[in-house]
């Protein structure tokens, strides 16, 4: 039994570490600070964990929620107190909404030192407000509390990876000194596992009795396999976007994005029924179109997640996409004819033959050229980090389908922020190449993750469209609605970073591509490189213009 204050902080720390480890836990991000000293010594003394430090907490979090993104394992993410804890809340709002697991751990000061004026002193309890799914505040560590600390740490796991897997949050009050010896951890408890979700899959059936349905696979998805059985029992297209797993599949459609905006064929290929699994894909233009539809329409989500921002009264599932799959295709009707599904599948092939066309005559890389070059130039087996606001649509409308390569964006809260740190967290807790593709105003956005990067040892390809602004706003009506130079300083936001040279200046290799074959040879080098892609905003408009009338043109 330990007796000093400092020792039984530090025994209290190893505890809660000692049976993170004993579930799984393999990351912990530390932004340094002094009052998380206990718990970062905890982390630092194992040696079956790996610690990232990272300067800023911003670039902490999100590179946390990227390991999550890439593993399906929390990673322990720990700052100070003080504001530090308030750069926490952008990664915990979008791993809240994107039901990413996330272990969130910031030092506190004692209760002594509220409401007194000491320094690096908020109120940090229920800080993230609902955007967690437990936040629990233990007061200093109390040796007469032993028994429960594990029991602590094991529900705080289960609340990251169960059922609604998201943020969970431990603040951590520690009084000086800070520095302690380890004694004894309590004793191994035994645990019980939790529930699956259960669903009514008598009230779905009744979805499948029309042969004109389909299915929205979004992020989400975990086994594309059981999706082509549905698609397969029912005779539905699978309108997939890239972070679904699916677009590879013999059902699925891809370029529903232009498609779509052939009204002929938009109005004759209306629904009856919509399976919306996962996370809606980005197009405003299929969401529209659902909301019009008149469909009946069912939101599945695995991790208990509302999805319905058409307010249509879509029916919400909370539920394993694959396992409801395989249920509902066993129980639809036999025999049913396949002349819907070749209908969307015959209007892909079409879709997609127009784009290439396009895309191949491009003599220097456009927007949607760049997104179709860096999904196709991912090596196998890797991972795709996609910023928000355009970069997420193109690679959607236009990349290149990949059954081989895993593809992840910030999509919960549809920020652009941290996606940088997001593709750092995926490199490191996937082990495998990864690239991002992001804008100019999203990489000046988290210019902070490039410090050090270097040092770490990643297979990491950073991929920048520059235009020299907020480019999807020339898509809105704001670019036609104002004055050009008050759009310029509002929504343009020229800014004239030389992106090439910052990033030379942090160390890293960086150029300018001007092809597709250019962009490919930055991931032939399994390091860390940044590339530039030239870009024009209003060039940009009238790409996706030029893109969306061909396909139209050979749908008529």
């Amino acid at each position: 039994m330990t007796s000093l204050p400092q020792d039984v902080q530090a025994t209290f720390c190893a505890t809660l570490v000692d049976e993170w480890v004993r579930q799984g836990l393999r990351h912990a991000v530390v932004a340094p600070g002094s009052r998380s000293t206990p718990m970062a010594l905890a982390l630092a003394q194992r040696t079956d964990i790996i610690v990232h430090v990272f300067l800023d907490e911003r670039s902490a979090s999100f590179a946390a929620l990227g390991i999550g993104c890439a593993s399906g394992v929390p990673a322990v993410l720990l700052c100070t107190s003080g504001t530090a804890a308030t750069h926490f809340h952008g990664a915990v709002v979008e791993a809240h909404q994107s039901g990413v697991p996330l272990l969130v751990v910031t030092a506190d000061r004692p209760p002594e030192l509220h409401g007194v004026g000491a320094p690096q002193t908020i109120e940090q309890a229920n800080l993230y407000g609902g955007a967690v799914r437990w936040f629990h505040d233990p007061g200093v560590a109390d040796d007469d509390d032993r028994a429960s600390w594990r029991s602590v740490a094991s529900t705080a796991w289960d609340r990251a990876r169960g059922t609604s897997a998201g943020p969970v949050h431990l603040n951590l009050a520690f009084r000086e000194p800070l520095v302690g010896v380890t004694g004894a951890l309590p004793e191994i408890q035994s645990r019980v596992p939790l529930d699956l979700p259960s669903f009514d899959l008598d009230g779905l059936v009744g979805l499948l009795d029309t042969a004109s349905g389909i299915i929205v696979a979004g992020n989400g998805v975990d086994r594309p396999d059981a999706v082509q059985a549905l698609a397969d029992a029912t005779g539905w297209p699978v309108l997939a976007d890239p972070l679904s797993g699916c677009q590879t599949l013999d059902a699925a459609v891809v370029r529903f994005d232009a498609i779509l905006r052939h009204p002929a064929f938009a109005v004759g290929h209306r629904p009856a029924a919509v399976l919306q699994l996962g996370m809606p894909p980005a197009s405003k233009v299929l969401s529209l179109w659902l909301a019009d539809s008149g469909a009946k329409q069912v939101a599945v989500s695995p991790v208990g997640l509302i999805s319905d921002p058409n307010l249509v009264g879509a029916r919400q599932v909370h539920a394993p996409i694959s396992e409801l799959c395989v249920q509902l295709a066993a129980r639809a009707p036999a025999g049913r004819s396949k002349d819907w599904h070749d209908a969307w599948v015959a209007a892909d092939r079409v879709a997609r033959s127009a784009l290439d066309v396009v895309l191949d005559a491009e003599k220097c890389l456009s927007e949607p050229g760049t997104a179709r070059a860096a999904t196709a130039s991912v090596p196998t087996g890797g991972h795709l980090v996609v910023a928000s606001s355009m970069p997420v649509r193109d690679v959607e409308w236009f990349g290149a389908p990949r059954g081989d390569i895993t593809v992840h964006s910030n999509r919960g809260a549809n920020g652009i922020d941290g996606v940088i740190a997001t593709a750092i967290g995926v490199a490191i807790g996937s082990g495998a190449p990864t690239a991002v593709l992001l804008g100019d105003v999203a990489f000046c956005h988290d210019l902070s993750s490039l410090a050090a990067l270097q040092s770490r040892g990643l297979d990491l390809t950073i991929v920048v469209t520059d235009n020299d602004g907020g480019a999807i706003f020339s898509f809105l009506p704001q670019a036609s609605a104002l004055p050009a130079d008050q759009f310029e300083k509002l929504f343009g936001t020229p800014h004239g970073t030389d992106i090439v040279e910052v990033a030379r200046a942090l160390g890293l290799r960086a150029y300018t591509a001007k092809s597709a074959r250019d962009l490919a040879a930055a991931f032939d080098e399994h390091d860390i490189s940044v590339v530039r892609v030239a870009s024009s905003r209003r060039e940009n408009v009238d790409v996706h213009a030029a893109l969306n009338g061909a396909v139209v043109a050979a749908l008529s």
